[in-house]
């Protein structure tokens, strides 16, 4: 029986700037980055490193030519933070491009967009 959610794959173009983007301007840590030397690299990457979930950058190229039949495209992430606006204005510092906080019946949420245009919600933590 599954338990929890262990790695999302998320497919980048560009790894090194999406390390970048979610390590600088986010403030995840890299966890590992692996390399087996044929051309297959994948950058863990998490909001903490004791953190249950992770996310593994893959190239989207590669991946597309190994594998022709996968769905490449960016799953819908839903984060949680306990300080909203605090991480609000630090995106926004970052010139990261930030979607206005809104008001939902499950708490405060608001978008952001990571350097390739994808983009993924921030849920206030109650």
């Amino acid at each position: 029986m599954i338990n929890k959610v262990g790695q999302i794959m998320l497919y980048v173009n560009n790894q090194n700037e999406a390390k970048e983007f979610w390590t600088e301007k986010v403030g995840f840590s890299v966890i590992s980055e692996e390399d087996n030397g044929q051309g297959m690299k994948w950058i863990e990457i998490a909001p903490t490193k004791e953190a249950a979930t992770r996310i593994i950058l893959h190239n989207k190229e590669l991946i597309a030519k190994m594998q022709p039949e996968m769905n490449l495209g960016t799953p819908s992430l839903m984060f949680f933070s306990e300080d909203i606006d605090k991480l609000y204005n630090d995106l926004l510092n970052k010139n990261v491009i930030v979607g206005e906080i809104v008001n939902m019946p499950s708490g405060r949420v608001f978008n952001f967009a990571d350097n390739e245009n994808n983009y993924y919600a921030v849920m206030e933590a109650k």
